[in-house]
């Protein structure tokens, strides 16, 4: 007699764990603390007002009245990736002549990549940055069969850091920068200001990489302060004199340039 064969039971599909947090690269160093924090970030508002430029993406209530729509994700990444090894107004130039010369992604893919290089020529790398502009919206286009990364917006941090650093050329800083401002999510991108000055007040230790700064400082500064400290960061880093001059490396003598509004930073620690 044959022997009954039992249905094979279908096991649901396991689901993959989450990433383990990242470690804490500086455990023992207790700056910046969140009062440090709040304290620095009032100082520069008082000192330099908002900053123009990142208005349209503050919230709450110092958010601007005259707000702009808000600005798609992948638009966010590609203007971010532009402003790679640049000055801002030549990304910036470089954004408004490529979307001049190609209103519509598919007509980026579409376009002889001459074209492309040459539309973002004034933003320097254009052979490099047109081929990574590329590559990024096939990978989408063939990931999602349409051109748009609007879908992040429903995903955790975590998600996002995995989808958005498959791209070549796309770094943890190009990673935050859309987190924070495209889509509105408390995280703090560490770019050459930020990164110089929060070692210069002893935020994270004078030879710490950015990788290691990003992991230290999102972990230390309280997520209602990130947004407008970043801000405030990179703009003070543009118009101090003594930051622009450390940054140039003109710093030699006493002068005009030897203070900085956010020494007292430095001499408050000192002083504990």
């Amino acid at each position: 007699m044959p022997r009954k064969r039992t249905p094979k039971t279908k096991l649901a599909p396991m689901r993959q764990p989450s990433p383990p947090p990242p470690l804490e690269p500086y455990p023992d160093l207790p700056n910046p603390t969140p009062d440090q924090c709040l304290s620095v970030r009032d100082r520069l508002l008082s000192l330099h007002g908002f900053p123009e430029d990142f208005a349209r993406y503050r919230r709450g209530a110092g958010a601007s009245p005259n707000k702009l729509p808000p600005e798609s994700v992948l638009d966010g990444l590609v203007s971010t990736l532009l402003s790679q090894n640049t000055t801002d107004s030549n990304s910036k130039r470089a954004f408004l002549n490529l979307k001049s010369a190609f209103p519509t992604w598919q007509q980026v893919l579409d376009a002889e990549p001459k074209r492309l290089e040459d539309a973002i020529r004034c933003g320097g790398l254009a052979v490099t940055k047109a081929a990574r502009i590329r590559s990024i919206l096939k990978g989408v286009r063939e990931k999602r069969g349409e051109i748009c990364l609007e879908y992040l917006r429903g995903l955790s941090v975590a998600e996002v850091k995995t989808e958005l650093s498959r791209f070549k050329g796309v770094g943890p800083k190009t990673v935050a920068c859309v987190l924070m401002f495209q889509l509105q999510q408390e995280d703090f991108p560490v770019d050459t200001h930020v990164f110089r000055i929060t070692k210069a007040i002893g935020w994270v230790p004078f030879k710490s990489d950015r990788e290691k700064a990003y992991l230290h400082l999102n972990k230390r500064i309280p997520d209602e302060l990130k947004f407008d400290l970043n801000c405030l960061l990179v703009t003070h880093g543009k118009l101090c004199e003594r930051c622009v001059a450390v940054k140039r490396g003109n710093l030699k003598t006493p002068g005009p340039h030897s203070s900085c509004p956010l020494d007292y930073v430095v001499e408050q620690q000192e002083s504990k």
